[in-house]
Formats: structure tokens, C-alpha cells, sequence
């Protein structure tokens, strides 16, 4: 199998977890873009990014732990993002993403080990379980905020609302469909939005989340079974990304990332 090959399998996870940690897909995608320019120019790097899925995340770090990757501006601007958020991960983004909040992204929805975690990081196992609690405990100091759940799964539905709960956040409404979401929202603006991709009625998440977004600029966590659809970098990617049937840990990790970069504010 080609190097090419090899890496390809592996990238559309990469890029996930690029855009979670930067809170952007502008910013991700860069960082991304420059871990693959640097094989191409060590012999070292291209063997190890072929050598598998955390291999691949390591030589990322190295470049992600730089924090040296220059974001075209006129990707920034570009008409069809939406700059709300973006301007806020750009903003966020001169502190970098802590230590832990990469432990705990990378344990949870990356699904790694605490081992395959420390080699990713470059650090040792009990460095990244004190670092995955750190995050915890940081999550747990966060400001609450309210969330809009759009899923036509009613277990799922209950699910996510514990669970939401259980964070200390407000659940605003539940909705099954485009419609029922756009209402809740016309009615009180959520300050996050958990959605399924296809629902009850065969509208589609998408669509619903593109209805809000005309009315606030809110974080949006997709939730979806078949996460390869989007993750194809021909469109327009949602920066928080979490594949069915997900464990509630990545899940609060997901919520965690997408408020530490920002609530809701409405466009201009």
C-alpha cells in the first residue's frame, strides 16, 4: 500500500481532531497542511506518518506544539465561513489550547489509549491521566450555559439530555426536526447545539443548524453514525464531530472544546 494510501485512511480523523482542538476548520486544516509539507521534506516524518494513526497524530503534535503555522487571511475572511466563531478560536488561540484539554480530546474522541496518548504527546502514561483529570476538573469550573438537542432518537434524545444535565448546563428545548429546532430558536437563543445529521422526518441536521446559524452564531456539536460523509474536505466541515454510538465522555469532551472557545453572539 503507497504512503499515500496509508495516510489517507487516517486524515479525515486528523482533521477532526485539529479543527476540536483549534476550534476552526480554517486553523485545523492549516496545521494539518503543514504536518504533511514537513514529510514531504523529512525522510523521518514521512515514515512515521505512514507507520500508523498515532504516528501520524505525534507528528502533528510536533508541528501543533510549535504553534508556528501562519493562517491565510483571506481563508479567515472568507465569505462563506462563519467568522463569529472563527475570530473567536483566532482569539483563544493566543493562549493555545491547554495541555489537558489535548490529554482529554485525544482519550476520548479520539478514542486512544492513555499510552498511545503519551506517545501522541510526547509524554509519559501518568503525565496524560493527571492531565485528562486536570481537564475534568476544569470542566467542572466552567460557566454553564443552555443547549439545544436536535435528535429524532428518543433514547438518544433522553440520553443527551442527562447528560447535559449532568454538566450543569440548561437543555432550552428538544427538537426532532428542522422545523421544531428553528422554533425553539426563534423563541430563546441557545448558547450550544447538539445535532443528529438525518431526522425524523427526512430533514436533515445540516440544514436545521444552517437555519440557526442565519439567526446567532452558536458552537455546534454534530452527532452522527456515519461521520465519513462529512469528514471529505469538499465542503464545509462542522469543527466539533462526535460518530454514534459515542461514549458520554466524548461527548462532554466535545461540549467542553466548543465552550472554551466561545458562546453564542448573534451575526451582524
Amino acid at each position: 500500500m503507497s504512503l499515500g494510501a496509508r495516510v489517507a485512511g487516517n486524515l479525515p480523523y486528523l482533521r477532526r481532531y485539529a479543527r476540536a482542538l483549534t476550534g476552526s476548520q480554517t486553523t485545523g486544516d492549516a496545521f494539518v497542511r503543514e504536518t504533511l509539507e514537513a514529510a514531504l521534506v523529512d525522510d523521518g516524518l514521512r515514515e512515521m506518518i505512514g507507520s500508523g494513526r498515532a504516528e501520524l497524530y505525534h507528528v502533528f503534535n510536533k508541528i501543533w506544539s510549535s504553534a508556528h503555522v501562519d493562517v491565510p487571511q483571506e481563508e479567515i475572511a472568507d465569505p462563506g465561513a462563519d467568522n463569529g466563531h472563527e475570530a473567536a478560536a483566532q482569539a483563544r488561540l493566543s493562549h493555545i489550547t491547554p495541555l489537558s484539554r489535548q490529554a482529554l480530546l485525544l482519550t476520548t474522541l479520539e478514542d486512544f489509549s492513555v499510552d498511545e496518548a503519551a506517545f501522541v504527546m510526547d509524554r509519559e502514561p501518568s503525565e496524560v491521566e493527571a492531565l485528562v483529570q486536570e481537564a475534568v476538573e476544569e470542566i467542572d469550573r466552567e460557566s454553564t450555559t443552555s443547549v439545544l438537542i436536535i435528535e429524532d432518537e428518543p433514547l438518544i434524545s433522553m440520553q443527551l439530555e442527562d447528560l447535559v444535565r449532568s454538566l450543569g448546563h440548561e437543555v432550552c428545548g428538544m427538537a426532532a426536526t428542522r422545523s421544531q429546532a428553528l422554533q425553539i430558536v426563534q423563541e430563546q437563543t441557545p448558547g450550544l447545539v447538539l445535532a443528529d445529521i438525518q431526522l425524523a422526518d427526512g430533514s436533515s441536521g445540516l440544514d436545521a443548524v444552517d437555519d440557526i446559524l442565519k439567526i446567532t452564531s452558536v458552537p455546534v456539536i454534530f452527532i452522527t453514525a456515519y461521520p465519513e460523509r462529512l469528514l471529505t474536505g469538499d465542503r464545509p466541515e462542522p469543527t466539533y464531530l462526535v460518530t454514534k454510538p459515542f461514549q458520554e465522555s466524548t461527548v462532554r469532551a466535545a461540549i467542553s472544546q466548543a465552550l472554551f472557545f466561545g458562546t453564542s453572539r448573534p451575526l451582524g
